[in-house]
């Protein structure tokens, strides 16, 4: 009988206690600050910002000089025809080395992004083209082009072409070309 009374106590307190969690509600923090940081209005003067000279500082800090993001490396050539032109002259090659070329994501990219006006042979036969929406989207067989070029052509874009910049990473734009060399060497 006591064993019993054990048990139902034990019992009964585990489920008082674990009735009483609640999910939706986070237990107690300990240095909440740590966790949550004090927020700032945007562009708003704060003191966590003030020069040693005692100018006040703003909370949207412009980047330092020089710097660059984690993961980007600059692209040194401008966006002229004379550079378009130098490039298909010095050749720069990829930074990829044949492990890092995936050709089937390069596939897919080229899918994506080139396949509706350029055609999926590079024939210059797309979608758009087809049904008149662009015209004069050159074949790749019928130019000189290289892989260097082609990344070039992808940053900044060409004639009625727009940059694909803001959607391919540089790894992507490096694909695609390796991809088009392939498909033109196809041609």
């Amino acid at each position: 009988m006591k064993s019993l009374l054990k048990i139902a106590f034990v019992f009964g307190s585990i489920v008082s206690l674990s009735s009483c969690k609640d999910d939706l509600k986070p237990n107690y923090q300990y240095m909440p600050n740590m966790y949550e940081s004090v927020a700032y209005e945007t562009y708003a003067e704060s003191d966590a910002f003030n020069s040693p000279t005692g100018e006040k500082g703003k909370e949207g800090q412009v980047p330092a000089e020089g710097s660059i993001k984690r993961g980007f490396v600059p692209y040194e050539y401008p966006n002229t025809p004379e550079a378009l032109a130098a490039i298909k002259v010095i050749n720069p090659k990829s930074p990829l080395d044949s492990t890092q070329v995936d050709m089937k994501k390069a596939e897919e990219l080229y899918g994506i992004y080139c396949a509706i006006c350029h055609g999926s042979e590079g024939n210059g036969k797309g979608k758009l083209v087809t049904q008149e929406k662009f015209l004069g989207v050159p074949s790749y067989a019928d130019r000189v082009i290289n892989e260097g070029s082609i990344f070039h052509v992808v940053t900044y874009g060409l004639n009625s072409m727009g940059s694909h910049a803001n959607q391919l990473s540089q790894e992507e734009r490096w694909l695609v070309a390796a991809y088009v060399m392939q498909l033109k060497s196809k041609l």
